[in-house]
């Protein structure tokens, strides 16, 4: 029996289930895979260097899957200029008509997106930046909770709370639930608790189709719900990364709080990172995002069988509850 939800229902997907944007890890190959296994996949725009580019990607993406995709537009502060308008028009021109913000909420795209018909997911971290959001014109909101990789946000709430709140405060609007989901009882957890889909990051980094280093998916793989590390908890820029040399010696220089960011600058270099960790496969080499949620990941399969597990788990789960009422 299909989970059919508003989500699944609006994008015409197989199942509830969605793999955000991911910074060295949301390129089309794996972003095909996630869409052709029956899921929602979202190419992450700031990792090109122009709208062109990111343009390329989509339509190498499209010849590989005829199922619904979109594109992550991250909208944050940078040092280096960013071509978020160009990015907006590539998504536009391409005829995609799903986009996943995060940041800043995406107030100066909406028009333009409205006007082509693009749906736009807002991922947030609280309940009032959610019901904000939505006041400014999102249509659909990802809630990440306190478990997530990469940035919880600053109040430290789990998903098991945050989600109902989100949607007790937004009834007519999907939820998405985000953080710790990883399995078929995540899934249907969450459904429980009124999303509309759930959304994996950690999960889908450790498939065969994620160009990333088997070194760092055999390490989710192994790792624990406590091989995580908060870094920036001091600047209030949380984020939530994989334990290992480099993000201890982070969290241990930042424990005083009299310390800035120019003194572990030299430690967080994202691109040094994703070249070295994720590519090379030094697991020190590095910062890297990692979720609690790898405390359930044990096998590094194909999209398609991840996502088939996920629902066969999900219907097993189903009937457990059905059979208890």
């Amino acid at each position: 029996m299909a989970f059919k939800t508003r989500i699944t229902e609006e994008f015409g997907i197989e199942t509830p289930i969605i793999m955000g944007g991911m910074t060295g890890v949301g390129y089309g190959e794996l972003v095909a895979a996630v869409a052709n296994a029956g899921a929602l996949g979202f190419i992450t725009a700031h990792m090109f260097e122009s709208g062109a580019a990111l343009k390329e990607e989509i339509a190498k993406t499209q010849e590989l899957t005829d199922k619904p995709f979109g594109v992550n537009l991250t909208l944050l502060p940078s040092i280096n200029l960013i071509p978020y308008d160009e990015y907006r028009e590539a998504i536009i021109e391409s005829g995609l008509k799903i986009v996943e913000t995060a940041g800043r909420a995406p107030t100066d795209h909406l028009p333009a997106f409205k006007e082509a018909g693009v749906k736009v997911i807002h991922k947030c971290t609280s309940v009032r930046h959610s019901v904000s959001s939505v006041k400014k014109g999102v249509d659909m909101i990802s809630i990440d909770g306190f478990e997530c990789a990469g940035h919880p946000g600053e109040d430290d709430v789990g998903l098991i709370v945050l989600l109902p709140a989100t949607v007790d405060a937004l009834p007519q609007t999907p939820i998405i639930a985000s953080g710790g989901m990883a399995d078929g009882r995540s899934l249907v957890a969450a459904l429980a608790l009124g999303a509309d889909a759930i959304n994996m990051g950690t999960r889908f980094c450790a498939t065969q189709e994620a160009q990333i280093h088997q070194n760092v998916k055999q390490k989710i793989v192994d790792n624990t719900e406590l091989d995580t590390v908060l870094v920036g908890r001091t600047l209030r820029n949380t984020a939530r990364v994989a334990k290992n040399a480099i993000s201890v010696e982070v969290a241990t220089i930042q424990s005083d709080p009299t310390k800035t960011f120019d003194d572990v600058k030299h430690l967080m270099a994202g691109a040094t990172a994703r070249e070295r960790v994720l590519w090379q496969g030094d697991l020190d080499g590095g910062i890297w995002t990692s979720g609690q949620s790898q405390a359930l990941i044990h096998d590094i399969p194909t999209c398609k069988e991840m996502v088939d597990n996920i629902m066969a788990q999900a219907e097993q789960v189903r009937a457990r509850v059905d059979s208890l009422a």
